[in-house]
């Protein structure tokens, strides 16, 4: 038997299958996670740390009924990253994340076209008015990305927990700009 989580749904974009975070995916996941690309996720994690972590992402489809999808590539069948609403306890407003897991899907438009669908979902389908992302402000890669998606950095927005490290709040446009 493999367990899934039942009633995710699944969305797509013309190279990418967006599903439900799977077991399977635990190992590209942890590749990210225990390497020094984490530093901008709070790691590089020992994998015991990064395992708690993978769940915090699982746990979060069962807690909020959302979460982030695992992005696959169509064309290989290779879950390479993953992105998706996120909205942990404690947070003051509703983020879009994102991570690629595998460096070769790094720069070629993916994650632009994975976050575009999910946030066209978290409009439609979760029926959010507003997003943020929250970024490292030295992540200058995450900070491209956010101003490619059409979010401008919102020096007023409340940040995380003073226990976190400072981040950058970028804001999304709005589904009434957008939809």
């Amino acid at each position: 038997m493999t367990p899934v989580l039942a009633g995710t749904p699944t969305l797509e974009t013309e190279r990418i299958l967006l599903r439900g975070p799977e077991g399977a995916d635990w190992e590209g996941w942890a590749e990210l996670a225990c390497s020094d690309r984490a530093a901008y996720i709070g790691g590089p994690y020992t994998r015991p740390l990064a395992f708690r972590a993978w769940g915090h992402v699982i746990g979060h489809w069962i807690i909020r009924g959302f979460g982030s999808f695992t992005c696959v590539d169509k064309a290989t069948g290779k879950a390479f990253g993953h992105v998706g609403p996120w909205y942990p306890d404690g947070r003051p407003e509703k983020e879009l994340g994102w991570t690629i897991w595998d460096p070769h899907y790094e720069g070629k438009g993916y994650a632009f076209e994975a976050v575009t669908r999910v946030r066209d979902h978290a409009y439609r389908e979760l029926g959010w008015t507003t997003a943020v992302s929250y970024i490292d402000a030295p992540n200058t890669r995450s900070i491209a990305l956010a101003s490619r998606l059409g979010a401008v950095l919102d020096e007023g927005a409340e940040t995380l927990d003073k226990d976190d490290p400072p981040v950058l709040v970028y804001r999304h446009p709005g589904p009434e700009d957008i939809l």
